[in-house]
């Protein structure tokens, strides 16, 4: 099973690292990084790097494509490159997958049209602007079109991808293995159960 993760600059690195620890660790997978050329590409941070070890030519029909999102999104909507590996590579998937705000892009691509499908709850209702029905939920699967909520929804997106390519037991043996039992400190993951007027606050620190 052959996984291909597109890195583009300022992407979000969770976005892309935590689909890529879980699906890494499964047998039989193989994850690659690809962007539009090999070498290191920067997180939305600045400070972090990814290599891409292999350009959008080298693996045209990767059998899996999780697209991370990130503030370099807004950017990435007009990268026709990128764009068109995703649109290509879509017709030869198993399963097309985005994390965040990488749902843009698939949508960009032309991929969300008529089909259910989230992302980050800030952005949410701006998934109709590409023919998308919004859809708050962690993860969303419609077709073979799998879209998770914010950053960190990426690694449950990732153990439903897995449960439904191999089986609920191969996932939950990675899910033991990377010791996945979220206890949060606090009830503050969700603009449904966090304080009053943090939310301007959380979209400040990712805008």
């Amino acid at each position: 099973m052959n996984i291909a993760i597109p890195l583009y600059p300022r992407f979000t690195a969770l976005d892309a690292v935590g689909p890529y620890t879980v699906l890494a660790f499964a047998p039989g997978c193989t994850v690659t990084f690809v962007a539009a050329e090999p070498g290191p590409v920067l997180d939305d941070r600045g400070s972090l790097s990814l290599a891409a070890t292999a350009s959008y030519g080298d693996l045209p029909t990767p059998d899996v494509i999780v697209v991370p999102g990130g503030p370099g999104t807004i950017e990435a909507l007009s990268d026709a490159e990128l764009l068109g590996w995703i649109a290509r590579a879509h017709e030869r998937t198993r399963w097309t997958t985005s994390v965040c705000s990488g749902a843009f892009l698939l949508g960009a691509a032309g991929l969300l049209k008529g089909r259910k499908a989230t992302t980050h709850w800030g952005w949410l209702d701006q998934l109709a602007g590409f023919g998308a029905e919004p859809v708050s939920e962690r993860v969303v699967i419609d077709g073979k079109i799998v879209t998770a909520a914010g950053v960190s929804s990426g690694i449950d997106m990732a153990l439903t991808l897995l449960a439904a390519m191999r089986d609920e037991e191969t996932a939950q043996a990675v899910q033991l293995a990377i010791e996945y039992d979220p206890r949060p400190p606090f009830a503050a993951g969700s603009p449904k159960t966090a304080p009053v007027g943090l939310s301007e606050k959380a979209l400040a620190l990712i805008n």
